[in-house]
């Protein structure tokens, strides 16, 4: 019996002296991140068979139990992984609406100035000084697009470093995980017991991952951990890592992709498979927000210089150069410079793959109104082995032809189209070309060197002139007219003098087409041909069908005309006091130049911000939900797994009345064996 009060005793003591030590790791492991509370789980020993009955032998513990749940685990690392895409997202998002919205050194400012010197030249044509402010001025608002645009280089810099360093951080955490693996493994194998403190440095290891990259787990039967990424690609296999890196994107040299580490290289993995974490963020942020304000800025710059140039193309400058000017070669029409759509050739494309070119389509008038088709999409060209397609990366609209001559999608994209056009020899199969039109023009847009060299070249002047005849007898007033595309052909033949007869204007050249108020043009197949006259009409010497309404030279003609009376159109000498082409210039600041005929370009520009700055509210009311959501998360997991001090405070005296129980019955067995042995002697 003394052996078994004994016996009883000492396991108590032990049973005890494990609880205790177990409320003293939690205590000590308060503050320490990861950790999940310990309890020591205790079980009673055999009992002994005698003659009368089962007698209890004390008790053992039967394990150290982690208090961990996986579900709750799980729904903090899913938290942690939207909470940190989020919060990485609104990091760079806010960048550019804070770029942009300020209202100081936003563009707005300065395409008020610009057009404000437009009008002024104007008003003064003739003066040197007013066409010097209006240089200074486009040289001000050429620098506020590109100091836009190499801020926006910068952040495509900016991610591919990030990205960099978050793909060396998953990497050290995958290569923790997989040691951790190991360790845990040999630690259960080799007690059959949990390895509490290993499985709760690798849970930590996971939640830090899931801050970098949506981070999945799998159990395995020996204890390791599977971790998948993304949408499911592996990154650790029990103490295997499938390591991932960085390359230059095959579309884009420009710029990161990510990719699976293989014995050939880095397999490049697309940057949708990728989501969530800080990886995730810097992904999406590059592909929505990024892309789409570099190539819609791109869109402004490349509007505004396009119209402006094909307005400019039919003035006359100071020195009496036009198109219509005998000294046409040394007309200067463009006023600003820009590059031509970007196109990137795949760097897996076969062998002898030809060469693809883009170009902008130059503008046309909508009733005198210039605008562009450009959208703020990216664009895809690729080939297969009976067809070319066309891709808008934005929502993959498509165009495509059989064959392999990219001239056949020109023809689609005249019909429906996005402000290019593209020029390639035959595709061959297999073959991918990555197209930005508008992603280069803010940072590279500037001034044509000749005119801001000589600012007499401006083309303020209307070039052709009219008048009326001094020995008319009727009432009749002609307008100053107007220059369209094609006007050169249409008044080859000047000077005209158009006269009216009988209720008609003829003696318009022989082989001209007129069209009354953009009406079918009337070809004039002889002196007498004409068109009927009605007082306030535009009349329009035709140049160009392309137009809508036709275009050419228009002018109009009010009052009451007699018989004989004539009005002149000439090339216009001694021109220095014209001021018609700069007033249309100054017009397309209120006219919808963009969108395909939607929008002004302080319209589009105030959108790309108020679209920028919803995005920017948006991502930050979602992250701070989710970080809300975050917090009830682990405030949940906290409650099963976090340390209370008052509760382990209670436990240690409970363990203490234990032990302090469990040795006194010791010392009762103690005493009643002296007894035994003081009886025997």
């Amino acid at each position: 019996m003394g052996t078994g009060i004994i016996g009883t005793g000492v396991s108590g003591l032990l049973a005890a002296q494990l609880g205790l030590q177990t409320t003293e790791h939690n205590i000590a492991n308060v503050n320490t991140v990861g950790f999940s509370r310990q309890r020591s789980v205790q079980a009673t020993n055999p009992s002994l068979s005698t003659g009368a009955g089962f007698i209890g032998q004390g008790t053992h513990v039967a394990t150290i139990e982690r208090m961990y749940n996986q579900f709750l685990t799980n729904q903090v690392d899913r938290s942690q992984s939207s909470a940190s895409e989020l919060d990485s997202y609104y990091a760079q998002i806010s960048q550019i609406n804070n770029m942009l919205a300020d209202p100081s050194a936003g563009l707005s400012p300065a395409l008020q100035s610009f057009f404000n010197s437009v009008q002024d030249v104007a008003a003064n044509p003739s003066e040197l000084a007013s066409r010097q402010a209006m240089l200074s001025a486009g040289q001000g608002v050429s620098a506020r697009y590109q100091s836009f645009g190499d801020q926006l280089a910068q952040m495509y810099g900016g991610v591919n470093s990030q990205i960099t360093a978050t793909v060396s951080g998953i990497n050290s955490y995958a290569e923790q995980i997989a040691l951790l693996n190991q360790q845990i493994v040999v630690a259960e194998g080799s007690t059959g017991q949990p390895a509490n403190d290993l499985l709760d440095s690798r849970d930590q290891l996971v939640a830090d991952l899931n801050k970098l990259v949506k981070a999945r787990t799998t159990s395995n039967s020996d204890g390791s951990y599977n971790v998948f990424i993304g949408s499911g690609q592996q990154l650790v296999v029990g103490s295997q890592v499938l390591a991932i890196a960085t390359t230059p994107s095959s579309a884009d040299r420009s710029r990161l992709a990510v990719g699976l580490k293989t014995a050939v290289g880095v397999q490049e993995m697309p940057d949708n498979l990728l989501r969530g974490g800080t990886l995730g963020g810097l992904l999406q942020f590059r592909s929505e927000s990024l892309d789409q304000t570099s190539n819609d800025l791109g869109r402004n710059a490349a509007s505004l210089a396009l119209t402006f140039n094909a307005q400019s193309a039919l003035g006359q400058d100071l020195l009496g150069q036009s198109q219509v000017s005998s000294s046409v070669a040394g007309f200067t029409p463009d006023f600003f410079v820009i590059p031509s759509p970007v196109v990137i050739a795949n760097t897996g494309n076969p062998a002898g793959s030809p060469t693809v070119s883009a170009a902008f389509v130059i503008p046309t008038p909508f009733k005198g109104n210039y605008y562009t088709d450009l959208g703020s999409s990216d664009y895809r060209l690729t080939a297969d082995a009976s067809s070319v397609t066309l891709t808008r990366l934005s929502d993959n609209k498509q165009w495509s032809a059989l064959g392999d001559d990219v001239a056949l999608i020109n023809g689609q994209l005249a019909n429906d189209p996005q402000g290019f056009t593209l020029a390639a020899g035959p595709l061959l199969a297999g073959s991918s070309y990555l197209i930005e039109p508008t992603r280069a023009a803010a940072s590279n847009i500037k001034l044509n060197s000749a005119v801001v060299a000589d600012a007499s070249l401006i083309a303020a002047a209307g070039p052709v002139r009219t008048a009326a005849a001094s020995t008319n007898t009727g009432a009749a007033k002609v307008s100053a007219g107007s220059a369209g595309p094609g006007y050169a052909a249409a008044v080859a033949g000047m000077p005209i003098n158009v006269l009216y007869q009988d209720g008609e204007l003829r003696n318009f050249p022989v082989g001209a087409q007129v069209s009354v108020d953009g009406g079918v043009p009337v070809l004039i197949a002889a002196p007498s041909d004409g068109v009927a006259y009605t007082s306030g009409a535009t009349i329009t010497l035709v140049g160009s069908l392309a137009s809508t309404p036709p275009s050419g030279f228009s002018f109009v003609l009010s009052g009451p005309p007699n018989n004989g009376d004539s009005f002149a159109i000439a090339a216009n000498s001694a021109a220095s006091a014209d001021g018609r082409n700069a007033l249309a210039l100054a017009q397309l600041q209120t006219q919808a130049t963009m969108s395909g005929n939607s929008a002004s370009f302080q319209q589009a520009y105030a959108q790309l911000v108020s679209q920028t700055g919803s995005k920017t509210r948006q991502t930050e009311v979602a992250a701070a939900a989710q970080n809300s959501l975050l917090a009830q998360a682990e405030a949940s997991r906290q409650s099963l797994s976090g340390v209370n001090l008052d509760e382990e405070a209670a436990n240690l005296i409970r363990y203490q009345q234990a032990y302090q129980a469990s040795a006194k019955a010791l010392q009762i067995g103690t005493s009643l064996f002296d007894t035994i042995l003081a009886l025997g002697q």
